[in-house]
């Protein structure tokens, strides 16, 4: 008897709908951080790119294409845009609440697997962002590798040196 073929499991790019979808979110995104009192002072100076390279990072992150670390910058370069920004975690959760929102609004998928994966990659992204927004110096080097996030668990847990 033959054995079922099975399909390999997409990325969370692919399910989510691919490029398109996650420039989107960060056109219809960034539209509503400008228009929102806490984060627009934040945000009020980025540049007209800002919305099409956190697309690609997140993108690439979610095992997209490498539009970002082959042509945009680096998982240091990311860092270093947040050093000495003083971020608070009042702008954290806005900005998760923000992007969640929007996510919602383009229908981006609702399945528990997919958002959950996710809010995760947003709850850790933000949370590294706040940590170096406070910080002078990038504690990693240069050629530090992207991050991948997939369907499962990520590593341990954070130990500040």
């Amino acid at each position: 008897m033959p054995v079922p073929e099975t399909k390999p499991t997409p990325t969370l790019y692919e399910w989510a709908g691919g490029m398109e979808v996650f420039e989107k979110l960060m056109d219809s995104f960034y539209t509503q951080v400008l228009q929102d009192p806490l984060l627009e002072p934040v945000f009020r100076h980025m540049s007209p790119d800002h919305r099409r390279h956190v697309a690609h990072f997140i993108a690439e992150v979610m095992g997209g294409p490498k539009l970002y670390s082959s042509e945009e910058g680096s998982h240091f370069k990311m860092i270093q845009k947040h050093l000495s920004k003083h971020l608070t975690e009042q702008h954290r959760k806005r900005w998760v609440e923000l992007l969640l929102t929007t996510a919602d609004t383009l229908q981006l998928p609702d399945d528990p697997e997919f958002r959950s994966a996710f809010v995760a990659y947003i709850e850790w992204g933000t949370r590294i962002a706040v940590i170096n927004s406070n910080l002078e110096e990038i504690p990693m080097a240069p050629d530090e590798p992207m991050p991948r996030w997939g369907w499962g668990e990520p590593g341990g847990p954070y130990i500040p040196e």
